[in-house]
């Protein structure tokens, strides 16, 4: 949005009634908000602020998932299997993933492939839906089969996985030797607990990061809003704002997200 007022505080450090900023520090919804000035992200004028509003969580999140929760595992040319590349998070992630020069297998349901089509996967897995939802089947086909099948036998130096609890196994299974299991979210359930002997096998690594660990000061913050405003400039990235909602029907922008309907970022109109 536009600053609206500013503390004196903050104009010392150059901020101005009148700046396009982005931020997430709310956890609810509302006209204004008083903004920390160091969590406050400047909007270049060449990025819409819609846009600039789906990357402060989703575009951050695929970010740091890309450029450093993999601890450098995967290198440029090497397999990442990214899950849910129809959905906002994973829709950045995808492209990001290219950007970096990694080679990319996205997951996504038959209603998004059209979608996902333009995020320049090397292989997308397009799945049945569950019956009555907008939400991938996995298991309608043999994932780990074809992930083996388009890596030679070699599997995935990384995956990225927000799925959670319907892909875990998958996740492992796909893995490439010292490859490493970035388990991000929980849309199908929590994770369970598995024993760290079965990474055995491949020697593999898991991790379960969160943004603020990769957000910890305003040095990183910035860095990594800046990379994504410059992809976003460039012409690098293709952000899909699915939809928007007046804030009066939050209740039904929730259930749309629950359904499984969003093809991106959703938004509130004030």
């Amino acid at each position: 949005g536009e600053v609206a007022a500013v503390s004196d505080e903050a104009a010392a450090e150059g901020i101005k009634v009148g700046d396009r900023v982005a931020y997430s520090v709310f956890g609810s919804y509302a006209e204004y908000t008083a903004v920390p000035s160091a969590k406050l992200l400047p909007v270049p004028d060449e990025v819409e602020i819609d846009v600039a509003t789906s990357c402060v969580v989703q575009g951050l999140t695929a970010h740091y998932l890309v450029t450093s929760a993999h601890a450098d595992l995967i290198k440029e040319g090497e397999w990442c299997l990214i899950h849910g590349v129809g959905g906002g998070t994973c829709q950045w992630a995808a492209q990001m993933a290219k950007i970096r020069g990694y080679k990319v297998i996205g997951t996504c349901s038959k209603g998004k492939e059209e979608n996902c089509k333009t995020l320049g996967c090397d292989e997308l897995i397009a799945l049945d839906e569950v019956p009555g939802t907008a939400f991938e089947d996995y298991e309608s086909m043999d994932i780990v089969e074809k992930v083996m099948e388009v890596t030679d036998g070699k599997g995935c130096k990384a995956v990225i996985d927000g799925i959670g609890k319907s892909t875990v196994d998958i996740s492992i299974n796909s893995l490439a030797h010292r490859g490493i299991f970035v388990s991000f979210g929980n849309a199908s359930g929590a994770v369970p607990a598995f024993p760290v002997l079965r990474l055995i096998g491949k020697s593999a690594y898991v991790t379960r990061p969160k943004l603020l660990d990769y957000t910890t000061n305003r040095e990183e913050l910035v860095w990594r809003a800046d990379e994504i405003f410059g992809w976003l400039k460039e012409g690098r990235l293709n952000v899909s704002v699915d939809t928007s909602f007046p804030l009066e029907e939050a209740a039904e922008g929730h259930l749309y997200l629950e359904a499984g309907k969003s093809r991106g970022k959703v938004l509130y109109k004030i």
